[in-house]
């Protein structure tokens, strides 16, 4: 009995290691698989994986906190094309690339109401203090050609500069003109879309190139 016992568990031994080893899978009986060929072909270049050291970790380190940063968009302009070629300069030597743009927008016709040319400072000083005696503030000009002159306001159209040179009359404004300060025309708006605090630091290096215009917020 003892030996029927021993030889039934020779053979029930032979059995399952020619099962788990795959010897009778021709007949039918065999273990399920357990290769798991898809997650070796869902490895990314597993070659490429390395060890970093101190110094390459907390360089990564300080970047991955510099992609973290808030960044605001700000914008300046329009520029036309040689001050646009000025400020391209500075901030190559300053930005890195790809940190920085130049958008193509159209600047409208400007009319303006306008008093002058004077033939002196003196009689343009004092047109000034007249104006400022009656509650009126001149603009500044940004057309050379107009100098020595001033502006009682700037408009879109020469209908609304026209409107604004009639409520003038109404306050005693007799000498005053509407004339076209700028003609429709092509310029450059400066943005840069992804400013850090540690760029920040570094803008007032294109300070002078941006020829007396000022960086402002993208909304507004």
């Amino acid at each position: 009995m003892l030996r029927l016992l021993v030889l039934a568990l020779i053979l029930v031994n032979g059995a399952y290691f020619a099962w788990s080893g795959g010897w009778m899978r021709a007949y039918g009986f065999a273990p399920a698989p357990q290769r798991e060929p898809q997650r070796l072909a869902q490895q990314i270049k597993p070659d490429a994986l390395r060890v970093l050291s101190a110094t390459e970790s907390k360089r990564a380190e300080v970047q991955a906190q510099a992609d973290l940063a808030p960044r605001e968009c700000w914008q300046a302009g329009p520029f036309d094309e040689e001050q646009t070629a000025t400020l391209r300069r500075a901030l190559e030597s300053t930005l890195a690339p790809g940190a920085w743009q130049f958008d193509p927008v159209v600047e409208p016709a400007r009319w303006i109401v306008y008093m002058g040319k004077f033939p002196q400072a003196e009689a343009l000083a004092k047109k000034r203090n007249e104006l400022t005696g009656l509650g009126l503030k001149p603009q500044p000009l940004f057309n050379p050609a107009l100098e020595p002159g001033l502006s009682l306001g700037n408009f879109s159209t020469q209908a609304a500069a026209a409107a604004e040179l009639g409520r003038l009359g109404k306050r005693g404004i007799r000498t005053a003109r509407v004339v076209q300060e700028r003609a429709e025309g092509r310029a450059n708006q400066l943005r840069l879309p992804a400013l850090t605090e540690a760029m920040k630091t570094r803008l007032g290096d294109i300070k002078p190139a941006l020829a007396g215009k000022s960086l402002h917020s993208c909304n507004g």
